[in-house]
């Protein structure tokens, strides 16, 4: 199963559960005080969601590590393939 269809049964097990206990299909008299909060919970997920992934995000960037010896590296060869087009006769 990949982590696509993972994700898609999780939501829709969600969605069903949170269907259920809105339209009150399970036969379960919730209090207002619960049915306030349960009618837009999928909102609040959503924008926690989206915190998160902004956080994380941040996070990274924040913390990216340099990979200074393959920055070297690569440079030495782009100046070796520009010296190898140049013997052949490509000028930049």
């Amino acid at each position: 199963m990949t982590k696509l269809t993972q994700w898609l049964w999780g939501l829709a097990l969600l969605g069903s559960a949170w269907a259920a206990l809105t339209m009150g299909a399970l036969g379960l008299e919730l209090p207002f005080p619960c049915r306030e909060v349960l009618w837009p919970l999928p909102a609040y997920l959503l924008v926690s969601a989206g915190c998160y992934a902004l956080g994380t995000v941040g996070y990274r960037v924040a913390t990216f590590h340099d990979c200074e010896d393959a920055a070297r590296e690569l440079q030495s060869q782009i100046l070796e393939a520009r010296a190898d087009l140049a013997r052949r006769g490509l000028h930049f």
